[in-house]
């Protein structure tokens, strides 16, 4: 069961407008009652210094818990920050996010590259320990490309079998050429089901209204449900 509006109200008032945005998305996307465990991976490699320090990152992970509260019914979601390899895990809640993502940032010290693979891993190695029927939804946020595109292309393509779904956001100016050919990688040449998409928002992703923002993220999630579900990949 997706967490009530009341107990939004109770445990996070200041997520109650991002709820609302998510379950009209979510209404309009055909996706109202259907389970998910959200995942958010960051990238705090040195270039994202400044969307840590202007909020932009916090505001995600607070729109990401708007989210989650419709798909699960915990009120948390797991976070992983990655640069050179993964620099910590941890997680924000209902009950505990404001201010969050900048503490963890600050606690992990030096920013360093880009390694998707490790990140990917992380998220894989945590969900399959969680013991969950639901599929997984992961946001991916990053900057930039990776530093060993053969091993983010190798890691998403095998995680095709999973029942995980890749959106990855992309911040700044960068043109994203490597997410872009790997949000289209065919199929089944490549994997067995398109389990990932992508979206650029931009120098300023704050600009982008909530509303948008929920629209993208679900863009080509109802897509791969029904894929993944006519695989077997995922069950129901």
């Amino acid at each position: 069961m997706p967490i009530s509006l009341e107990k939004v109200e109770q445990a996070a008032p200041g997520l109650v407008s991002l709820y609302r945005h998510a379950a009209v998305s979510l209404d309009k996307h055909g996706l109202s009652g259907e389970r998910a465990a959200v995942y958010l991976v960051l990238d705090r490699s040195g270039s994202m210094r400044n969307y840590y320090r202007d909020g932009s990152v916090q505001h995600l992970a607070e729109q990401t818990l708007g989210l989650a509260a419709h798909f699960d019914d915990d009120g948390t979601v797991p976070v992983v920050f990655f640069s050179t390899g993964v620099d910590g895990i941890d997680e924000v809640s209902l009950t505990a996010y404001a201010g969050r993502i900048s503490a963890l940032n600050d606690s992990y010290g030096h920013m360093g590259r880009t390694d998707y693979a490790a990140a990917m891993t992380a998220v894989i190695e945590h969900y399959q320990r969680s013991g969950t029927q639901a599929p997984g939804f992961v946001v991916f946020q990053t900057d930039g490309g990776p530093s060993s595109k053969s091993a983010a292309t190798q890691v998403l393509c095998k995680a095709a079998e999973l029942p995980l779904f890749w959106q990855f956001i992309g911040f700044g100016d960068d043109e994203f050429r490597f997410l872009r050919r790997l949000d289209d990688l065919p199929v089944p040449a490549k994997r067995v089901v398109d389990n990932a998409g992508f979206f650029a928002a931009g120098k300023d992703p704050r600009s982008i209204t909530d509303a948008e923002l929920y629209d993208r993220l679900m863009a080509e999630f109802p897509e791969w449900l029904t894929a993944a579900r006519a695989q077997g990949i995922v069950s129901g």
